[in-house]
């Protein structure tokens, strides 16, 4: 499954040798999480890479490659409900549940004395955000898109239909009483084919069933549409908040995640990934988001400021 996504890349953006993935369990409460893994376990920093609605470790792994590439070591989940990640109850999923998991793998994950980053992918920057802001743990946050869902703005930019995204809160909350457990496709009620500007891999993510072909309960959905994060932005200072924003990105336009950015009482940055959309590959922008991982491992490696 790897190999289906790394053909959308350029090869020259790529390290060459590819590292090779490992897959490694993971077990949260009554879970049997998946997670792959590549680079030098010895490495002097390592990252945790977090996917969205419509991913899984596999579709990520171009990004896990160039993470390693870079010389940190990688660790990417499969969040409960996608990839190869087992859920005994699939229909009890909630969003409170992703971020209690990425939580606990952050802090499963820390090892002293070696800086940590945090990579989000569409829905998992804010994943990213809440993990590094509930642990304390995370040196930086590299996140492609920083979405708040409160707000019917948000609502009607990330639903299939805007007058869908517009009422989709009250909708949900009066149906996800008796139907919470009932699993819709995702691509029924999100614009999912808006992931990409490149129709090929639209299509794979749309028929790929562990990512964007899957479904998920009506409760996980309305618990996302509710949720806001622990730690408001205004009071999150401990961490480096860099927001790698495609600029075609037909999906979440750059606003709705630099009005989150903008709030962060830190350190932030903002780097326009050009000519990219939503799942970032395209020329020149997938160079700009590898110039930045390296950067940011030059930046945190202990040895580079002594």
């Amino acid at each position: 499954m790897t190999s289906d996504y790394l053909r959308f890349l350029p090869a020259d953006a790529l390290p060459n040798p590819l590292p090779e993935p490992t897959s490694t369990s993971w077990h949260w409460r009554d879970m049997r999480a998946h997670v792959l893994r590549a680079g030098d376990p010895a490495a002097p920093c390592q990252a945790i890479l977090l996917h969205g609605a419509g991913g899984h470790a596999g579709a990520l792994w171009p990004a896990a490659a160039i993470l390693a590439g870079a010389g940190f070591r990688v660790a990417m989940p499969d969040l409960p409900g996608f990839g190869r990640t087992s859920v005994p109850d699939r229909g009890a999923l909630r969003y409170p549940d992703w971020t209690a998991f990425a939580t606990d793998f952050v802090r499963a994950e820390q090892r002293s004395g070696t800086p940590m980053l945090v990579v989000g992918a569409s829905m998992g920057g804010m994943l990213a955000y809440e993990a590094a802001c509930r642990t304390g743990a995370v040196h930086t946050v590299l996140a492609t898109c920083l979405l708040d869902p409160r707000g019917r703005e948000v609502h009607a930019r990330i639903a299939r239909f805007p007058v869908l995204g517009r009422y989709a809160g009250p909708l949900l909350r009066l149906l996800a009483g008796p139907l919470a457990a009932a699993q819709i496709p995702l691509r029924a009620l999100v614009k999912m084919r808006a992931i990409s500007n490149d129709r090929g891999l639209v299509d794979t993510v749309v028929a790929d069933k562990l990512g964007g072909g899957n479904a998920m309960p009506l409760g996980f959905l309305r618990s996302y549409l509710d949720s806001k994060p622990a730690v408001e932005p205004e009071q999150a200072t401990g961490t480096r908040f860099v927001l790698a924003h495609p600029t075609e990105d037909h999906w979440t336009p750059l606003e709705l995640s630099t009005s989150f950015l903008d709030r962060i009482n830190g350190k932030t940055e903002l780097v326009l990934l050009e000519g990219t959309g939503h799942f970032p590959i395209e020329s020149p922008g997938i160079y700009q988001l590898r110039d930045t991982i390296r950067r940011l491992f030059a930046d945190m490696t202990p040895s580079s400021k002594s």
